[in-house]
């Protein structure tokens, strides 16, 4: 599994742990490009001059190396000082250094080990020294695969919409809405999708949202994604690609892969995330699994979520990538709609938000939203042990779905 403003090669069978930020414009501004909407047929002076823009951008967000670790799956991880990190390219932050741990939620228990181990590349024990942390080296072939280096590792701003899907964007969520929210955690069921053509992508994750669906929005996301291309657009952020997220963790590398994944009508993972507003300096953090902290974002960063947010959503989402002709047979979850249940649908349990008071508390009033429920379905539950909970996901295309 893997994090996002990030275009990684990607096996079709193993989730990438998503983990990435979408913010206003002014933030990770994206310039127009003319060679992004040109032929790929470059003529040899051309290309001579992409390979040079490539080579040089590689150079600036691919960061000297204490130690390089060769990932099972091919990724090269390389072990980088903390305060070398992209984030310190930010000329806000610029000559300092990682904070230290904020005070975690109030009702927050992350009793578990921290030696947890999700990740391909330290599966056979390798990690990375103190003081460093594990970033996936980005490859020529990566940004190639963008359609401009401008745009590669950003997000090309879109509405966010739940109520249509048009742009070819399909979705069925969880959410809550009408209060402050200061954070949010679930579990989240890991399965490996099928993604079935070039820039479509699959992904199940966590939005905490603030300002209006349009231009003015900022939202942080994290979750797990599986994708085959440049596909997701809008403003912001992937992964470390961009200088702002700061990590503080030197045993998850943001954009590798994770392993095990889920199988049908059999053995049944889940990961945990958490995202909160530390009251003290205002940044939003990111905790993975049994109390492992990632990072953060700075509270600078954003307009509306410097303050709070006004919505969080948890589920799924899909690129159909030819809306107007025959739907995609990109899976959501297990590729299995919601009715099928545990161990065959994909779920999203313990729904949580935090609140003004830096509680974790169980969500209440969980609405549920499908774009295309012949597509892909979601239905919601409540029980003594998962909470709020919803099974959610489906096929693509079938009978039903044309």
């Amino acid at each position: 599994m893997a994090p996002s403003c990030y275009y990684f090669k990607i096996s079709p069978i193993i989730p990438i742990f998503v983990f990435f930020l979408s913010v206003s414009s002014s933030i990770c501004p994206v310039r127009s490009s003319a060679s992004g909407n040109r032929s790929q047929n470059f003529r040899p002076r051309e290309e001579t001059q992409k390979l040079k823009m490539v080579r040089d951008h590689l150079n600036k967000i691919n960061k000297p190396a204490i130690k390089t670790i060769l990932s099972p799956d091919g990724d090269l991880i390389d072990c980088v000082a903390a305060h070398q990190q992209p984030a310190f390219d930010h000329a806000k932050l610029q000559g300092q250094k990682p904070l230290d741990p904020p005070e975690r939620p109030k009702g927050h228990d992350p009793n578990g080990l921290d030696g947890e181990n999700y990740q391909l590349w330290s599966l056979n024990g390798e990690s990375c020294p103190e003081e460093t942390i594990p970033i996936r080296r980005t490859s020529e072939r990566d940004v190639l695969r963008a359609s401009s280096v401008q745009r590669f590792g950003k997000k090309i701003q879109r509405p966010l919409r739940r109520d249509a899907s048009s742009d070819g964007h399909e979705h069925a969520v969880g959410y809550v809405s009408g209060d402050q929210y200061y954070g949010a955690k679930a579990s989240i069921n890991v399965w490996a999708p099928r993604v079935a053509s070039l820039n479509e992508f699959s992904l199940s994750q966590m939005w905490v949202i603030s300002g209006s669906f349009g231009d003015d929005l900022n939202t942080i996301e994290a979750g797990l994604r599986l994708l085959e291309s440049d596909a997701y657009q809008a403003t912001g952020c992937y992964n470390l690609l961009c200088s702002g997220f700061v990590q503080t963790n030197n045993q998850i590398a943001i954009g590798a892969a994770i392993s095990p994944t889920s199988s049908y009508n059999g053995g049944q993972f889940d990961i945990s995330l958490l995202i909160w507003k530390d009251p003290k300096h205002g940044n939003w953090w990111l905790e993975f699994g049994s109390g492992v902290l990632v990072g953060y974002w700075p509270s600078f960063l954003f307009t509306h979520l410097a303050n709070q947010a006004t919505m969080v959503q948890f589920g799924g989402e899909v690129v159909n990538s030819n809306p107007s002709g025959p739907h995609t047979a990109t899976q959501m979850g297990s590729g299995h709609f919601a009715g099928e249940g545990f161990g065959k649908a994909s779920y999203f349990r313990n729904l949580q938000v935090v609140d003004s008071d830096n509680s974790l508390v169980p969500s209440s009033g969980v609405r549920v939203l499908a774009d295309h429920p012949n597509c892909y379905n979601i239905q919601g539950g409540f029980n003594s042990v998962w909470e709020n909970y919803f099974y959610y996901g489906g096929p693509g295309q079938n009978d039903k779905c044309p």
